[in-house]
């Protein structure tokens, strides 16, 4: 039997394209919901986007018939706009809110078609608490959704045979077959720590190529990175796909110390500055305090931004000091004249939509307060010859409108795990220092 969707607005807010996403059931549209879609379409933000193109979509429905009798889609579902339920409900809810209306509505429906399936689809868990309470049947909308503890690592550890470990070191590769094969499997850019099963310390450490269908050793920079070494074998794979330029997306997650942001800057740094294979090095992240905002910042918008931004010159400024003296090529330079030299831009995700961004090495960081669609706007900026790396933690969430469960950022590792053009690396190790190690697993 065809269900009935009744989708909240803040569904429609994170996902427009929502109203094609339930099959060939209807969808139930209450008209509170068109008000307050309403009064978000004039914002400038994400949400003023999704609220026209929900409205536009609307409006394009309208030449198919009859919004209050129920318009056909194309998924052979039935979207209906309805008026507010005239069923009471109890004291406590009183009729003035939005979210009662809906719920009434709900009812209503319910009532109405006793044997047909009502689902209230909303992101508000207090609203799916009251929607149980009145035994309607409620659903928060996910639709892609993977929890951190599932997420894709990019690393393995493989049980093998010590002459296989030996031959990867004459070799500098060896067939991902037979024994090697049996012992995981892996995907391609997947990073594997190859241990001897009679000896555990016997190791190697390689990353599966796709192309040549073989594991192969890892870029090791005998100068390490603007100064910067691994100091363990999740960094060491990080290194090695910042450095690979057949590898043009990059993903880091991890808790904070982990030195995700560090060294994608060194490698970045390291790409532009030092070998030149990009013309400049974007480094870019969300605008989104932690608690209570200050207000306006005053200035011109290089003033605005320097509060924001302060983090990605702090690592700047570090590096900068790693390799003071090292005789490196940008040794001693500061930002600016970098971003003088037009090889450094340092600025906000806000006007990135619109842009073609070629031959650059872009990194986006602290991106899980990215939704799902930012994270395609920015991907989809990306120009010929251009290398975009995201970090960020998902427990560290700052953006009110995703979780750790359906940020961009891990919807981006879980849609390409399968590519071989990108690579993923989850970091679980600090290394700031053990105040805060011990912060991040304690607190």
């Amino acid at each position: 039997m065809r269900k009935a969707f009744i989708l909240d607005t803040n569904v429609l807010l994170f996902d427009p394209q929502a109203l094609f996403k339930f099959g060939n059931n209807d969808i139930v549209i209450p008209i509170v919901v068109l008000e307050e879609i309403d009064r978000f379409k004039r914002e400038m933000s994400e949400l003023g986007r999704h609220a026209r193109m929900f409205s536009r979509m609307l409006d394009d429905m309208r030449a198919e018939g009859e919004l209050s009798k129920g318009v056909k889609m194309p998924n052979g579902g039935v979207l209906t706009v309805e008026l507010g339920g005239i069923n009471p409900l109890p004291m406590e809810l009183p009729m003035d809110k939005a979210d009662n209306r809906i719920l009434a509505l709900a009812i209503s429906i319910k009532k109405d078609q006793p044997k047909r399936p009502v689902v209230f689809v909303t992101k508000d868990v207090n609203l799916r608490i009251k929607a149980d309470a009145l035994g309607i049947v409620s659903e928060d909308y996910e639709p892609e959704s993977v929890e951190p503890e599932q997420l894709y690592s990019g690393t393995a550890t493989l049980s093998v045979d010590g002459g296989l470990i030996d031959e990867f070191y004459a070799q500098k590769r060896i067939p991902y077959s037979g024994t090697v094969r049996e012992a995981g499997s892996l995907r391609p850019n997947q990073y594997a720590i190859l241990k001897d099963a009679a000896n555990p310390t016997h190791t190697a450490m390689g990353r599966y190529s796709k192309d040549l269908d073989c594991l192969v050793p890892l870029f090791k920079p005998a100068e390490g990175l603007w100064g910067i070494f691994p100091k363990n074998a999740e960094q060491a794979f990080a290194i090695d796909a910042l450095m690979n330029d057949d590898i043009k997306l990059v993903s880091l997650v991890g808790k904070a110390g982990t030195g995700k942001t560090l060294l994608a800057i060194a490698a970045g740094l390291a790409k532009t500055v030092d070998e030149g294979v990009f013309q400049r090095l974007l480094v870019s992240r969300p605008v989104f305090p932690l608690g209570k905002d200050i207000g306006f910042l005053p200035g011109d918008i290089e003033e605005k931004l320097n509060p924001w931004m302060q983090p990605i010159y702090d690592n700047i400024d570090f590096l900068f000091g790693a390799t003071a003296g090292r005789g490196k090529r940008g040794a001693g330079k500061g930002c600016q004249e970098l971003m003088n030299q037009g090889l450094l831009q340092i600025e906000p995700l806000t006007y990135i939509r619109g842009r073609s961004i070629p031959q650059q090495y872009l990194i986006v960081d602290e991106s899980q307060n990215l939704t799902p669609h930012e994270i395609k706007t920015i991907i989809t900026r990306a120009g010929d010859d251009t290398k975009i790396v995201l970090t960020g933690d998902s427990f560290q969430i700052d953006n009110p409108y995703v979780d750790s469960a359906n940020n961009g950022l891990v919807h981006l590792v879980d849609r390409f795990k399968d590519e071989s053009i990108s690579a993923h690396i989850t970091l679980t190790k600090g290394e700031r220092s053990k105040l805060s190690e011990l912060a991040s697993n304690l607190l």
